[in-house]
């Protein structure tokens, strides 16, 4: 008998990055109906056979009025279409869609891609943690990308320990990453940031440490920035551009070529629900260098396929990047060679939605 599953999150990108194959696999079994705002990669989904719903969401907004009307929406958006099961991702999503899923008894399953700024601030947690404790409460399970988010929540109670299910984040496909060859060192060694440019995601002591490598090794090291940047940091991202400091590439839709021009893939972050930028780049065959944290030590054994170091500490940074220079070029690729098996062993992405899959069906 055909299904219904609805799948509703808050960036039409990240969906199609991370989940196209569980929507694959999904409409093997009946009908998918994605609920978004579209910024890009509708006329993706529609050619696979999916059904599109645009919607509006104030994503980091907390205005009671428009979050009020994004609910009602959900409500009558569930009525209508009476699937049989929805699949939530991000924080308005899975509250505002738990709740409406929870009041009309529809089967809903909730994943958790990270805390967030919304935990890291006591008096906006212990509202959001009230809302979450409500949305999930009839959830089949919440799905959780690292061991530390989920027993956030248990012990915040926001969810029953039975409840909680942990997988490898989205996991990271292979045959889109393959392994990729060693870049050459003639022209330095190349470190690449690959995310959004802005505090959280450690920039600050990233460019720190940046501006003190190049003052010491000069033209022998070389840090690649992909990604958009906050309107806070345009100016200082222009100033290091000019400096000769960093190299601005911009927002690129196909990171490969990034990846594969990389020695090194360097995540300073503060928190990450599971860091695919780490999983993608240790896929491509590259070493790693990350925040001790959640969501990033998954990814690194520590001296075997990369290096971890203190959040929100230069010197800690700067010291797993000098680790990384000192190493010879043969180190430097067997490092690569580890995080690939590593992510074969334990993030291959056909192995997270076969595990979705069997939860789903439940």
């Amino acid at each position: 008998m055909k299904k219904k599953f609805l799948i509703v999150t808050n960036h039409s990108y990240m969906l199609w990055q991370f989940r196209r194959e569980l929507i694959v696999e999904l409409l093997k079994q009946g009908e998918v109906v994605i609920s978004t705002p579209f910024v890009g990669h509708e006329d993706d989904f529609i050619a696979m056979g999916c059904r599109c719903i645009p919607t509006e969401i104030d994503r980091r907004g907390i205005n009671p009025l428009k979050d009020f009307k994004l609910y009602w929406f959900y409500r009558k958006l569930l009525k209508r279409e009476r699937p049989d099961m929805v699949i939530t991702y991000s924080i308005k999503p899975n509250i505002y869609a738990g709740y409406a899923c929870r009041s009309l008894n529809i089967p809903y399953v909730v994943n958790v891609q990270g805390l967030g700024t919304a935990f890291q601030k006591s008096v906006i947690s212990q509202v959001v943690t009230f809302m979450y404790k409500i949305a999930l409460g009839g959830a089949r399970t919440c799905l959780f990308e690292n061991d530390a988010n989920a027993d956030e929540f248990v012990n915040r109670k926001i969810i029953k320990k039975k409840n909680k299910t942990v997988l490898h984040g989205a996991g990271v496909n292979l045959d889109y990453y393959p392994v990729q060859p060693y870049p050459k060192e003639e022209n330095g060694i190349h470190f690449l940031f690959l995310g959004r440019i802005m505090s959280e995601k450690g920039v600050d002591e990233l460019f720190a440490a940046a501006r003190a490598l190049k003052d010491q090794y000069g033209d022998k090291v070389v840090f690649d920035l992909v990604g958009f940047f906050e309107d806070e940091y345009k100016e200082t991202v222009e100033k290091l551009t000019e400096e000769n400091i960093v190299c601005f590439h911009g927002f690129q839709t196909d990171p490969r070529p990034y990846y594969a021009a990389a020695h090194c893939v360097v995540v300073p972050s503060y928190h990450e629900g599971m860091c695919n930028v780490l999983l993608e780049g240790a896929a491509t065959g590259r070493t790693l260098i990350a925040s001790d944290i959640p969501g990033c030590r998954e990814s690194i054994d520590e001296g075997v396929n990369g290096f971890l170091c203190r959040k929100k500490d230069v010197e800690s940074l700067r010291s797993c990047m000098e680790r990384f220079m000192s190493l010879t070029t043969a180190q430097r690729k067997n490092m690569g060679v580890s995080g690939r098996h590593k992510m074969e062993r334990e993030f291959d992405r056909d192995q997270v939605v076969q595990s979705t899959l069997t939860i789903i069906g439940e």
